[in-house]
């Protein structure tokens, strides 16, 4: 699963943790690659808007998570939507991992990850 079929599955992840009761203000999705729809939306805005749409409690936030260091959310969405590894997949897979502070959903394809992050960082997601 790649590109925008990943931000598809993420975006659907979105709906079923508000649908479980999340709220909007604790849900980020994060991409790896392209930017999602609705960041570039928000972006276009200008960047004050952008980021106020980070502390507005109704909306969920879009970010990339190269954009997204030091700061978290209670439930990540991380969309690997990264055609295939690059200099920095390796950067941006351990930032989108270490997000979340109780819920992480991650969409993509498994073996982007062995091959981004190791047998270990695969096992480990699998597990959960």
């Amino acid at each position: 699963m790649q590109g925008s079929r990943c931000v598809e599955v993420a975006d659907d992840q979105v709906d079923v943790l508000l649908d479980e009761g999340w709220q909007p203000e604790d849900v980020v999705l994060l991409a790896t690659g392209s930017r999602h729809n609705e960041q570039v939306e928000r972006q276009a805005r200008g960047q004050d808007a952008y980021w106020a749409s980070f502390w507005d409690a109704g909306q969920v936030f879009y970010g990339h998570v190269l954009g997204f260091k030091g700061l978290e959310r209670r439930a990540v969405v991380l969309a690997l939507n990264e055609s295939e590894p690059r200099e920095r997949s390796r950067e941006r897979l351990y930032v989108g991992l270490s997000r979340a502070r109780d819920q992480l959903v991650v969409c993509g394809d498994p073996a982007f990850v062995e091959e981004v992050g190791g047998q270990t960082v695969l096992n480990r997601l699998m597990s959960r």
